[in-house]
């Protein structure tokens, strides 16, 4: 590869990341949106398959290969640790987590990714800059939390277990990034994101299948269209732009996503949704968002 094509795919990266934190800064509205008549596993189970079924028929359509089945495991276990942890522990925490504050607490997203970058033979090594980092944001968490935790009621109960599942969620996430960005670096990003959106799919409508959720499946036009959004922009859009940009530049570059996400999502939560903001909520995101300096 020449370095005028390497810098050419930087160019393109930075704009695919670019593209990712403006897109996924309006997805968790969508999420929000879609939950008021859809459960969450099913929710998210729709989402990925109609967002695979389409990208694939677009492959097929084109003529384009899709991966072969020697990498149907490693695409499985990106789908377990991407949507299935990733995406589905954010739609369970939507429930009971405002969107905007949803998507602040999944800023701690870099977080986890520094810490299990730390402890890969290849990863990045913790510095002193980075420790801090970690240690602020983590403050700010606390702040988020903590009056919460001296309440003993239902809705600070589901609360804290909003924040669990989106603890879990940016866990997940950051596996699913480590091992995508050694294991998948060179397979078809459109054909791989397809496969993976369908495993997704297929593992988030099992489970809520288990849990009997079709009986409380139903569509609105503001929750269709919010799912629409989901699985076209949202999924497809979002998704490929992240993979792309994943590939091409650090890992620790590429999660700053997760820092101007939150400022999307919770101008939009307040606008559309009249969510709450106060001074409380305030001083935590700075102190999320001053994680990363």
């Amino acid at each position: 590869m020449t370095s005028e094509s390497s810098a050419r795919e930087r160019r393109i990266a930075f704009l695919a990341w670019v593209a990712v934190c403006l897109i996924w800064g309006t997805t968790y509205l969508g999420i929000r949106i879609s939950l008021e008549t859809m459960p969450p596993a099913l929710m998210g189970g729709l989402r990925w398959l109609i967002a695979g079924a389409l990208l694939t028929g677009y492959l097929v359509l084109q003529g384009k290969p899709l991966p072969d089945r020697s990498r149907w495991k490693g695409i499985a276990l990106m789908a377990f640790l991407l949507l299935g942890l990733g995406n589905g522990g954010v739609v369970v925490a939507e429930q009971w987590v405002p969107s905007g504050l949803a998507a602040v607490f999944v800023a701690t997203s870099p977080f986890w990714m520094a810490a299990v970058e730390t402890r890969l033979r290849d990863g990045e090594r913790l510095t002193l800059g980075t420790a801090a980092g970690l240690v602020i944001g983590f403050a700010g968490i606390v702040v988020l939390v903590w009056p919460e935790l001296a309440l003993d009621n239902a809705g600070s109960r589901q609360f804290l277990l909003g924040v669990l599942a989106l603890q879990v969620a940016s866990f997940g996430w950051a596996l699913g990034s480590a091992y995508s960005r050694r294991h998948a670096r060179h397979d078809n990003v459109l054909g791989t994101t397809a496969l993976q959106m369908l495993a997704g799919g297929l593992l988030m409508t099992f489970v809520g299948t288990l849990r009997g959720e079709w009986g409380d499946l139903w569509f609105s036009p503001r929750s269709g269209w919010a799912l629409t959004y989901l699985a076209t922009v949202g999924a497809i859009g979002g998704f490929v732009a992240y993979t792309y940009a994943l590939r091409h530049l650090p890992v620790s570059f590429v999660s700053l996503y997760a820092y101007i996400n939150p400022v999307i999502a919770v101008a939009l939560g307040v606008m559309v949704l009249g969510e709450p903001f106060d001074s409380r909520i305030a001083i935590a995101a700075g102190l999320v968002f001053a994680g990363v300096a």
